[in-house]
């Protein structure tokens, strides 16, 4: 049982919230404003709020006939029976109520305006899955990830450190862009991998519209606009000697690309896992260059 809940959690995708968090305070360092305390609230917050996303997800996909046992990702616990739908539904709710009650304490820092962007962080986690027009099925996952895990984490962690907007459009969009368009590329591996269960179900993911072909080569190309980003944003401000960390990107998402495309089924998993991880590491070195730099 307790490996179901930590297998619903999707511990390998977690690495793409917690890589908003870092280069958002990557760029709050740069901009002279790290502050410890609202740091660990960003950081619990947005990790909670993937977790939600999961377990939605996991519910909802269930509620509405989308999932089949056997199915080629990550053990789906309420489908497969390890977990009830009522037990999926309460904990959902119920670690959403949480993270918005963290949520709340960051507006001391940034004001009563955080509570709007709260509650849409909390509508995406529940709408990416359900309600009128789920994003996930209407081929609008990506796009959903860029915003909520690259370009808000980013730019709103750096905001309640900082305590204003400074290089919001030289630093923190670019930046956010970046992380985005890499934590797209992790939703891209999963959709890529699910292709014909979703379609066969019914669900429209842009694999299912656009095809295999389209979508691996728009992950290569993902990975390449996101480090043209960050070269944009750090170029100048930082040693060239730094610009390492996105050759290594660049050859990594390469070699990550070539497996995708000669990969089906259960031998995605473990690239899924990579690309979180190499989204990660992007994010830590952008941290260590703002902290050595």
């Amino acid at each position: 049982m307790i490996r179901s809940w930590i297998e619903a959690m999707r511990l390998r995708t977690l690495p793409v919230s917690v890589a908003g968090v870092l280069a958002g305070t990557a760029c709050a360092i740069y901009n002279g404003g790290f502050d410890t305390l609202p740091f660990i609230i960003c950081m619990v917050f947005a990790i909670l709020a993937q977790i939600v996303s999961n377990f939605a997800n996991e519910y909802f996909d269930f509620r509405n006939g989308l999932d089949k046992k056997g199915r080629e990702g990550f053990r789906r616990g309420v489908t497969e029976g390890d977990i009830s739908p009522k037990a999926m539904l309460t904990a959902t709710l119920g670690l959403l109520a949480v993270d918005c009650m963290i949520g709340l304490s960051l507006i001391w820092w940034g004001g009563w305006w955080l509570l709007a962007v709260g509650v849409a962080i909390a509508l995406f986690a529940l709408g990416y899955s359900t309600g009128p027009w789920p994003l996930s099925h209407h081929g609008l996952g990506e796009i959903a990830v860029i915003v909520f895990f690259g370009i808000i984490p980013v730019c709103l962690t750096a905001y309640v450190q900082q305590g204003d907007w400074h290089n919001f459009l030289s630093l923190l969009l670019p930046i956010g862009l970046a992380i985005g368009l890499m934590g797209a590329n992790v939703l891209i591996v999963n959709n890529y991998r699910d292709m014909e269960d979703d379609k066969s179900v019914g669900k429209h993911t842009t694999a299912v519209i656009f095809g295999r072909e389209v979508m691996g080569n728009v992950y290569f190309f993902n990975g390449i606009l996101a480090c043209l980003l960050l070269v944009w944003a750090t170029i100048g401000r930082f040693n060239i000697l730094w610009q390492a960390g996105t050759l290594v990107y660049l050859n990594f998402n390469y070699i990550l690309w070539r497996k995708i495309k000669s990969s089906e089924g259960a031998e995605l998993n473990p690239l899924l896992g990579k690309t979180a991880m190499l989204m990660f590491f992007i994010a830590v070195w952008l941290f260590t260059m703002t902290l050595c730099g």
